[in-house]
């Protein structure tokens, strides 16, 4: 093996590091992101559908089966606004 092919080695190796580090990084605040869009929406009596969302926070106490009925004030609705974008950003699911 050269020295060339050695740094090359070297230099995907530390990329591919880098990219699972990155990766972890992201999917950490995606999960940070949903947690706090969803206790919104969990606060205004939300009934969730996924069973992830169900599994985490249930569904006692929900009233309302549409989102877009849920009663926000602006400042709600701008932060989930806001989260949505970051989400898309980050590439979530």
């Amino acid at each position: 093996m050269t020295r060339t092919t050695t740094l090359l080695s070297a230099a995907v190796a530390l990329a591919i590091v880098a990219g699972t580090a990155e990766t972890a990084l992201a999917q950490g605040m995606c999960e940070q992101l949903w947690v706090e869009r969803n206790s919104i929406f969990k606060a205004r009596g939300y009934c969730f559908k996924t069973s992830r969302a169900i599994s985490y926070f249930g569904n006692a106490g929900c009233v309302y089966d549409v989102e877009a009925m849920v009663p926000l004030s602006p400042g709600e609705r701008a932060r989930v606004n806001q989260i949505r974008a970051m989400e898309r950003q980050y590439g979530c699911r």
